[in-house]
């Protein structure tokens, strides 16, 4: 093997040596002065490792089966094939028909047994059934309270607001406890049974939720010791949760129901998913009475009433701007009206006179309509129009009164009183003056819910015992506003365990009971 010769360096490549050297040596000695002036970039101290809680058992939910994509490697197919891009296709179209699929609404009847998702099992015998945080918004931050009620100089108001006032926080179980429902609240009512507090809820998936509030949580074991370092978790078991049923008649939100005036063990629901349904709780089976022949028409409904003097007449509201009326007796026929051009969030009947029809429209108007006077061409008929009130903004909600006074919730921080006098006397499609249609009282209230917290609406006592017109409404700062029909406020209803806006708030029909449910589906109960 051949001897290699040295390499010999040029001159310029010596020189380039030399320099390299240097300047790492200059390098190392200003790092070595750095570190003793304590200037260097020390070793940071582990951080220490905080506790670990105890982990629980993750509870498995059975989801359901969608179409599985596969590797079209491993079976063989060739990119951008013609075999690859038929699959991808036939892909794409099985997971859009399992989207459509499950949202599709359920059409005949439906037994409550079969619908069950939550709570104990259900017995069709058990008798008991039948009787954000936002810009504006404080939470826990009072706006009427004690101090107001001492300063109340007029006798009866401040009799009332005392005893509207005096209302408890329902103490059977705490407020975070009671879910009703698995998803957000938008629909909430009593059983009109005077008895028994039964709620009921309905969420955005179509869930209805019923909560006997009569039970209570078991009573705490006497001469039990316990020791300060138990576990807390372990309390909590000990405590059993409320017994709560929850059974999925709709494919969408629940946007409303209503028990019957002439049956209370029918109740009625409406449904986004375009369908009404009656819930029969004595037979426990749920039929649909209402929806579009053809299965695939989205025409969500926004709102249900059934007429108090007329038993098998059910009018019901649609996001597209129709209000339509369904005599049961001839299920699935329906007069449909187109009343505004944009959604009608809320409508209500006169519970005296109900040919007057009060509606709320995302078109910033409040109307009142008088069905005694149709006009038009089939298929293109109005109801006379007796007059209209604008807004600032959209309003949410229009609620009649028996007293025939109109509550309505709006955006533009307002809750507005319209008083009309002596209805009944009314000549078919009056036309209302400006004068008329102006609200009675404006109390200022901040109605700005956002896109979690489901819309505030002015919900008044259909028959107070003392014959004195109420209504209720969510507040933002986690509260139950109770007001009068002449805009005094009564009571601001709070308490501890609260945890979200109770934003869907209902009275009870007679006795002074008040419920509202959260964007988390929890129940809080005032009695």
């Amino acid at each position: 093997m051949a001897k290699q010769e040295p390499v010999v360096l040029s001159d310029y490549e010596r020189q380039r040596q030399e320099n390299i050297a240097q300047r790492d040596k200059l390098l190392r000695q200003l790092a070595l002065d750095a570190s003793s002036a304590g200037l260097g970039p020390g070793q940071k101290p582990k951080p220490a490792r905080p506790p670990q809680k105890k982990k629980h058992a993750v509870k498995r939910i059975k989801e359901e089966v969608v179409p599985r994509r596969t590797s079209s490697r491993i079976a063989g197919i060739e990119a951008d094939s013609e075999v690859a891009k038929r699959k991808a296709e036939d892909e794409h179209v099985a997971v859009q028909e399992a989207a459509r699929v499950k949202r599709q609404r359920i059409s005949g009847p439906l037994e409550l047994s079969e619908v069950q998702v939550a709570g104990k099992g259900w017995d069709k015998n058990d008798k008991s059934v039948t009787d954000v945080f936002r810009k504006g918004a404080d939470a826990g931050l009072r706006t009427f309270g004690d101090e107001e009620v001492r300063e109340t100089t007029d006798k009866e108001l401040r009799a009332l607001r005392e005893k509207m006032s005096g209302l408890e926080l329902y103490d059977g179980f705490e407020p975070n406890r009671i879910k009703i429902t698995p998803e957000r609240i938008y629909s909430l009512g009593f059983h009109p049974a005077a008895d028994k507090p039964l709620i009921f809820a309905g969420d955005k998936s179509g869930n209805l939720g019923l909560f006997d509030a009569s039970q209570s949580s078991s009573p705490v074991k006497h001469g039990v010791v316990k020791t300060e370092d138990q576990d807390e978790e372990e309390a909590e078991e000990s405590s059993p949760d409320p017994n709560i049923t929850t059974f999925h008649l709709h494919t969408r939100t629940i946007s409303s129901f209503q028990f019957s005036p002439h049956n209370p063990t029918h109740l009625y629901t409406c449904s986004y998913d375009s369908s009404l349904r009656l819930l029969d709780l004595t037979t426990s089976l749920t039929e649909e009475i209402y929806a579009p022949e053809d299965t695939s028409a989205d025409e969500p409904i926004s709102g249900v009433e059934l007429d108090p003097l007329t038993p098998h007449l059910l009018y019901f509201s649609r996001l597209d701007g129709h209000l339509g009326r369904i005599d049961t007796r001839a299920p699935n026929t329906a007069d449909i009206f187109q009343l505004s051009e944009k959604k009608i969030g809320g409508f209500s009947l006169n519970p005296t006179c109900p040919h007057f029809i009060a509606t709320a429209s995302l078109d910033r108007t409040m109307r009142i309509w008088d069905l005694r006077k149709v006009s038009g061409k089939r298929g293109a008929q109005l109801p006379a129009l007796c007059g209209e009130h604008e807004s600032r903004l959209s309003v949410s909600h229009a609620a009649f009164n028996s007293a025939g006074q109109v509550a309505t919730a709006s955006y533009d921080d307002t809750v507005k009183i319209h008083s009309f006098e002596g209805m009944s006397g009314w000549s078919a499609g009056r036309d209302l003056t400006e004068k008329e249609m102006a609200p009675s009282a404006i109390i200022k209230h901040n109605n700005q819910t956002g896109r979690w917290v489901t819309i505030l609406r002015a919900q008044w006592q259909l028959r107070p015992s003392d014959n004195v017109q109420r209504f209720c409404i969510g507040n933002m700062n986690r509260f139950v506003d109770i007001y009068t029909s002449k805009g005094e406020q009564l009571a601001q209803l709070g308490g501890s365990g609260i945890t979200a806006v109770p934003a869907v708030a209902q009275f009870h029909p007679t006795n002074d009971w008040v419920a509202a449910g959260t964007a988390s589906g929890k129940l809080c109960l005032w009695m």
